[in-house]
């Protein structure tokens, strides 16, 4: 779904093949200069009204419930984590493609294409399908665990699991980014700008090697997780976007819930009225940007066998609330993106206590029947 627009001139992301890599990384520059030159613009206004950006993003990836008959496992693996069928319908990927576009609302698909080196390409085709029918945007997700699962050698002498990103050297990150960029290209995805680590793990040495692949976007930057740690900009808790190493970090959205430390913004993890509470006090307290994470599977209980009622609730009820206040809040991808770069990053948003306390209510009663 193509997002509001306003009325100054787009920025297009175009020029860059799988296969020119010198090409796309000046282009990617070349983007990124052009970008930064928005900096200077307040907050997005449609109408005279100020807009906040919110980013529905949401991590498609396949796991086989451990590493052992992983061949045999994989084709229930794929139904389930992709479609995700109960007995009272499916809630996998297609479901949330369908709710997304019935509200008309804009997500970003980050999809993890590496599984596709150890079990073919036309699984990674059919779920790139899914998204592109759909309307939806899709960038680069990785998830390092499948790096020595895979049937050709991605990385000399790989025989062990190294489970985030940031394991890895700047080249090696480099080779995989290259590798994933080149699957989604080839399974029909078109051009990627986008980059997400599979679970938050990546450091500064990521951005390089998104750099050097002509990848100008990054939204690895987690600060409830390896975002502090990360080597960007330490020190200070990025909330906001910020440009380093000539990439532009999108950092997920995190608040401070009253308990001590903070959490980020995640369907499983709040409940809509913190949702709802948040993006709100984002908007008035001027923000540019609001980053949800989601996942395909996520609308399903742990065994994946019925859908999680709270958190299929949770999802209606945000897609309802995005479009019924679209006049201030535009949801859409990082195609076509006119950043605004804050001088300085604000503290963490915060969510009463009291809403906190609710939430844990709700979390108790999925636990108990998962």
């Amino acid at each position: 779904m193509k997002p509001l627009q306003d009325s100054r001139e787009s920025i297009f992301w175009a020029g860059r093949s799988g296969t020119q890599r010198k090409k796309r990384r000046r282009s990617g520059l070349s983007v990124l200069n052009r970008i930064l030159t928005w900096s200077a613009f307040p907050q997005l206004q449609l109408n005279g009204k100020s807009m906040l950006d919110v980013f529905f993003t949401v991590d498609v990836e396949i796991w086989c419930d451990g590493w052992h008959s992983i061949d045999q496992k994989f084709p229930a693996c794929f139904q389930k984590y992709i479609y995700g069928p109960t007995a009272k319908g499916s809630f996998g990927l297609p479901y949330q493609l369908d709710v997304l576009n019935q509200h008309g609302l804009s997500g970003v698909f980050f999809i993890e294409p590496l599984f596709s080196t150890r079990f073919g390409e036309q699984p990674l085709a059919e779920i790139v399908s899914l998204v592109r029918e759909a309307g939806q945007e899709i960038q680069l997700h990785l998830h390092t665990e499948w790096v020595d699962e895979s049937r050709q050698p991605l990385l000399p002498n790989m025989h062990e699991k190294r489970q985030y990103l940031r394991y890895f050297s700047r080249d090696e990150q480099a080779t995989l980014i290259s590798e994933g960029i080149g699957l989604l290209e080839r399974a029909g995805a078109g051009n990627i700008i986008a980059f997400r680590a599979g679970s938050f793990g990546f450091n500064r040495d990521t951005l390089g090697a998104l750099d050097a692949c002509g990848i100008a976007i990054d939204s690895s930057y987690n600060a409830s997780m390896f975002g502090p740690d990360s080597g960007v900009m330490s020190g200070v808790t990025v909330v906001e976007p910020v440009e380093c190493d000539s990439v532009l970090e999108y950092p997920m959205t995190v608040f401070n819930d009253g308990t001590g430390k903070l959490r980020h913004t995640q369907l499983t993890s709040c409940s809509f009225r913190e949702m709802e509470g948040l993006l709100w006090q984002a908007l008035e307290s001027g923000r540019s940007s609001f980053v949800i994470l989601s996942h395909g599977f996520e609308l399903l209980n742990e065994a994946k066998e019925r859908p999680d009622d709270v958190v299929v609730r949770r999802f209606q009820q945000l897609c309802s609330f995005l479009d019924k206040n679209r006049d201030v809040f535009c949801t859409r991808g990082f195609q076509d993106l006119k950043p605004h770069i804050p001088k300085h990053q604000p503290m963490p948003l915060v969510s009463p206590i009291w809403k906190t306390g609710a939430r844990m209510v709700e979390q108790a009663y999925r636990r108990k029947y998962r």
